[in-house]
């Protein structure tokens, strides 16, 4: 079997001694809300379900703040809601309160997902000078008159997107990453279509968060190594736990004398250990996350999280069938594939190619 395996304790080897006071200090305040949380499950009382929602609030508080103060000096974590206008943190509140929402069906969840991943793009690259524009002529359907056309301005962004290749590291993150793909297109004066580079890493859920191990799965990727020499590569993965999949497959890369010009890691929610062990472990990476959560649990899941946004996403594969990356296209139907058409045939063409070596 060809695989390459990261331990956790690789990991933790990364973080500075004041990383993990900080985080010590996180959980101290996490278990609080833990326990906030066991009576609003509980109790019946209006006055003490009151009490301990006005606690929950002040805690939440607090951790934000706490948080907020750690990412200050961090130029390579940059969180939507530490950076941008107060007036912008309701739309991105109400965007990860949807996805949270256990109520929120399938359909539902891959529209906050789009939503999610445009403001993340926002995020990353609306920084451009204002007086650096592209014009767009676009031919309208009206032609009476005659035929009319429209012109538009966008950002100049084509030196921060064009050297780009698409990183997925599989499953969850197949569907944003095409997301992102198509806003890079969207925006490219030149109509550029990302390459393709397909990981399959696995954490190994048997083990908890202190002793977890991440499998590189060589011989279920696609990618062409000197593809990715030089280039900005970007990794969009819905969730951000503890870094450990990134991490894998970029050392994986340096050791095959692979250069990225830039690592890009793009999280709906990231926890605050993963993006700490993300900009410790790798050069001239950034972690760009629309909203960060404080801890992880035993089992290394994000909390509070949203569960598993995979299978949000995608749907439950069952253990004895699981889908390959094909399937998993296909299953996505008729309306994504038309929308996503030239990633897709990105994808597709990365895919066959790598298999016929």
């Amino acid at each position: 079997m060809n695989k390459v395996v990261l331990k956790a304790e690789d990991l933790d080897g990364f973080l500075t001694g004041t990383d993990k006071e900080n985080l010590a200090r996180m959980d101290g305040m996490y278990r609080k809300a833990l326990a906030c949380f066991n009576i609003l499950s509980t109790t019946r009382i209006k006055s003490e379900h009151k009490r301990e929602e006005e606690n929950l609030i002040g805690l939440y508080n607090e951790m934000g703040a706490l948080m907020q103060e750690i990412c200050k000096d961090e130029r390579g974590i940059q969180v939507y809601s530490f950076l941008t206008p107060q007036e912008s943190h309701p739309e991105a509140s109400r965007v990860i309160a949807k996805l949270r929402d256990h109520r929120t069906e399938h359909e539902e969840f891959v529209y906050y997902i789009q939503r999610a991943y445009e403001m993340l793009f926002k995020l990353a690259y609306g920084g451009t000078p204002a007086s650096n524009k592209n014009y767009m002529i676009v031919k309208t359907p009206v032609d009476v008159p005659v035929q009319n056309f429209a012109i538009h301005k966008i950002n100049n962004i084509d030196d921060k997107i064009e050297n780009t290749v698409m990183c997925v590291m599989l499953r969850g993150a197949l569907l944003p990453s095409m997301i992102l793909s198509k806003e890079i297109e969207e925006y490219s004066s030149h109509g550029y279509v990302t390459p393709f580079a397909l990981f399959k890493i696995n954490r190994d859920d048997s083990k908890h968060e202190n002793d977890m191990e991440y499998i590189l799965d060589l011989d279920r990727s696609y990618f062409n190594l000197e593809s990715l020499n030089d280039r900005d590569l970007i990794f969009a993965d819905p969730m951000n736990a503890t870094g450990g999949s990134l991490v894998t497959v970029i050392k994986y890369l340096q050791e095959e004398g692979i250069k990225p010009r830039s690592v890009g890691f793009f999280n709906v929610i990231a926890a605050l250990k993963g993006a700490l062990r993300v900009v410790r472990a790798l050069e001239n990476c950034t972690v760009y996350t629309l909203w960060m959560d404080p801890v992880l649990n035993e089992l290394a899941y994000i909390l509070p999280g949203l569960g598993d946004a995979g299978d949000r996403i995608n749907g439950k594969d069952s253990p004895e069938r699981p889908r390959n990356i094909i399937q998993l296209i296909a299953d996505y139907g008729l309306n994504i594939a038309q929308l996503y058409r030239e990633q897709l045939r990105e994808i597709e063409d990365t895919v066959l190619k790598t298999q016929k070596r």
